[in-house]
């Protein structure tokens, strides 16, 4: 069976008990279909050599070494991860382009007796569906942008709205960043492709009656690019500015980023990043509170001198007079704060 897919959400998709990846472990860490598992018929390696052989000696050479290649592989991961899958389990395998590596495993699977799904056009299928999501749009909800300096606690905010049952969709979350120098994440951060996947299906869930809320952004995450759809719907957009004080933004900050309270030495590491774009003795004094482990000087100074400009400039390229406002003294109650998130929206029209 050929599976040709409608939609990132293709219902076809939850007739199989489960998808396999069997392109080589380097193209399954770069991204593959959500809830994918990776069972390559070719490792890296031996996916180089194929490719080497094909160019070099012949594609006849290259095709018989990769047959008996996926033979070996697929006989182990029958004798591994699928010996306990019984006779009504049905897998959707797919490869780079639904071609010989897929259509091998699944006829090998298929000789066993599974009912075998295989997605035509493979991964490239999928990924042509992703960027015509993202990249060329429309957003299919009406996009409000929840803005506020560095420290607002807007991600957490938007955590709480979706709770409550707005519809938000979390940029820093899926890029699994925070959005600054100091914004990394146990984990890492997904590649451009696999972020790419993650917002497309975020984007095709929507419900195109209701607005969604999305974070003030610049046009870069830590290491991904906002894609232009999305990005162009956060421009146009409406805001709800937060207007909060930056002591109880650098108290939130300092509570929030325990991993680098407990990691001065990356933190001095970041300073040092930032000594070309401030004077010599303000970075000194960082340093100084930095020894002492005065984490509210800290982030209060970070706050005023060198996120509060930035955002300000950023944040000017974007106002066009059709935002709000909210007023919001302090984030040591984070329901207080969404509450009155919640009425600046509804001030707003979302």
């Amino acid at each position: 069976m050929t599976l040709r897919l409608a939609g990132l959400s293709d219902p076809a998709l939850a007739g199989f008990d489960q998808i396999i990846d069997v392109r080589a472990p380097a193209e399954f860490a770069e991204d593959h279909l959500p809830g994918a598992i990776n069972l390559p018929v070719l490792d890296d390696e031996e996916r180089a050599r194929v490719g080497t052989i094909y160019k070099q000696v012949s594609p006849f050479d290259a095709r018989k070494i990769g047959a008996a290649l996926v033979a070996v592989n697929s006989a182990r991961h029958i004798t591994g991860t699928l010996m306990d899958r019984g006779g009504a389990w049905r897998p959707l395998v797919y490869c780079w382009r639904g071609g010989q590596r897929s259509g091998s495993f699944a006829t090998i699977l298929g000789q066993i007796g599974w009912r075998v799904g295989r997605i035509e056009g493979g991964y490239k299928a999928w990924r042509a569906l992703v960027v015509e999501r993202v990249q060329n749009g429309p957003v299919p909800s009406p996009v409000v942008v929840l803005d506020g300096n560095t420290g607002s606690a807007k991600t957490a905010i938007l955590q709480r709205l979706a709770a409550r049952g707005h519809q938000v969709i979390d940029l820093e979350g899926l890029a699994n960043h925070r959005g600054s120098l100091f914004g990394a994440m146990p984990g890492g951060q997904p590649s451009q492709k696999m972020f790419e996947g993650r917002l497309a299906l975020a984007m095709e869930r929507l419900d195109p009656a209701r607005p969604v809320l999305v974070e003030a952004e610049s046009s870069r995450i830590g290491v991904v690019n906002v894609p232009k759809a999305m990005w162009q719907a956060i421009c146009a957009a409406p805001r709800l500015q937060m207007q909060v004080p930056v002591e109880a933004r650098a108290a939130f900050t300092a509570a929030s980023y325990g991993d680098m309270v407990e990691d001065p030495a990356r933190v001095a590491g970041i300073l040092d990043l930032l000594a070309p774009l401030h004077p010599a003795e303000r970075l000194e004094d960082w340093r100084a509170m930095l020894a002492r482990q005065d984490w509210q000087a800290l982030s209060e100074g970070l706050l005023r001198h060198h996120y509060d400009p930035r955002y300000q400039r950023h944040r000017m390229r974007h106002e066009d007079g059709r935002g709000g406002t909210v007023a919001i003294a302090t984030l040591a109650d984070l329901d207080a704060a969404t509450g009155a998130v919640e009425d600046g929206l509804r001030r707003l029209g979302g």
